[in-house]
């Protein structure tokens, strides 16, 4: 079975879902993996460890997506290499099917059995092959990293000779894996860390990492049974937006993490709520590839207020550790394929019954087959 892996950086994202490590376990099953030359030189993965691990090189993309019965990368394909794969072939990768409904139906015309790596079920089973929850985790750790270099101020306290400095104050907005990675970088790093999440259940996993919990009563709220957070009501924003003026003002670094899976991120940082906080302050908005938590942010771009806050919205901060999140996606990808194989035919057995695959199976045999993006 051929697995070819293209090189492709689309939006300045370096990351790969194929490092040495990953290739040798799966030349260790029986594939036969093919990449491009150069494939994880940005993420500092050098074309010599790939071909100890057993990787061929090709420079010939059209050729290697038409042999592939395995196609892996980290963004959505384009529609035209869609229709280059062959029949039956199996395509990993994050595409938003969500909002791609072009794409489902390029791979379904195709007959590729496309994967969406966004809707692996979050389950026990499936931990290994979370890519949301591992790359989320980085970007959490990158947003702290990335606040404290643009914010001109330590975040640890200090005793000098010449007096204190008193410690940055940190508030995470929505307490998910990449807000609690980012309230234990804060807390490392010696800020004095809050956060907020509509969850009450994670009140606890807050507190144990040393923030305080902000509790702001919106009634009645929850997650959803993948995990997440239960989208609010207008009137249940209103009412968080008018709770956080107050923690945002005394703020030196905000970090918004809130997504809803699947739809427009929630506007939870109005101009009134920036307009109050001290110039030189930072927002960090981690949803804004899906719409943005802060008004203002741009993609792409760091937005200084008229106050002289600083509005952060770069797409994909775990891209800016490509090393490791590259690390940890190929692992996802790889554990994926692994519990998929079927050792004595040497070859992928998607069995639409096993309860991951129910998940994650977009498309497969030439018709759409999640019942979510059934027509």
């Amino acid at each position: 079975m051929i697995c070819y892996v293209a090189a492709e950086h689309a939006h300045g994202d370096v990351r790969v879902p194929l490092t040495p490590a990953t290739a040798a376990a799966l030349v260790k099953l029986g594939l036969d993996v093919h990449a491009h030359p150069g494939l994880g030189r940005a993420s500092h993965y050098a074309d010599e460890e790939y071909q100890a691990a057993g990787v061929a090189f090709t420079t010939e993309h059209v050729s290697g997506l038409h042999r592939a019965d395995l196609v892996l990368r980290v963004r959505p394909p384009s529609a035209t290499d869609i229709g280059r794969m062959k029949r039956g072939a199996v395509h990993l990768s994050f595409f938003d099917p969500f909002h791609e409904r072009g794409l489902i139906m390029a791979f379904a015309h195709a007959g590729v059995s496309a994967v969406s790596m966004e809707m692996i079920p979050r389950t026990t089973l499936a931990q290994k092959m979370d890519a949301l929850s591992s790359q989320a985790s980085l970007a959490g750790y990158a947003a702290v990293i990335q606040a404290a270099a643009r914010l001109r101020r330590a975040l640890p306290m200090m005793m000098t000779p010449a007096g204190t400095i008193l410690p940055a104050r940190v508030f995470v907005i929505g307490a998910g894996v990449a807000g609690l990675q980012a309230i234990a970088t804060a807390k490392r790093l010696g800020a004095r860390v809050e956060a907020f999440d509509t969850r009450p259940a994670v009140e606890e996993q807050v507190r144990s990492l040393g923030a305080k919990f902000v509790k702001i009563d919106l009634g009645e709220t929850g997650q959803t049974a993948g995990g997440y957070a239960q989208a609010l009501t207008p009137e249940q924003i209103a009412r968080q937006q008018a709770a956080m003026v107050k923690i945002c003002a005394q703020a030196d670094v905000v970090i918004t993490t809130a997504k809803v899976f699947g739809r427009k991120a929630p506007r939870l940082v109005t101009a009134e709520m920036l307009a109050g906080m001290r110039a030189g302050s930072v927002v960090v908005d981690l949803a804004i590839e899906s719409g943005g938590n802060v008004e203002g942010a741009v993609a792409g771009e760091d937005v200084v207020t008229s106050r002289g806050v600083t509005i952060i919205g770069q797409p994909c901060l775990e891209g800016t550790v490509a090393h490791h999140a590259s690390q940890v996606l190929a692992a996802n990808y790889a554990a994926w394929i692994t519990h998929f194989w079927d050792t004595s035919k040497r070859a992928l057995r998607l069995d639409p019954p096993d309860e991951i695959l129910r998940g994650c199976l977009i498309t497969h045999g030439g018709a759409i087959v999640h019942p979510q993006f059934v027509p």
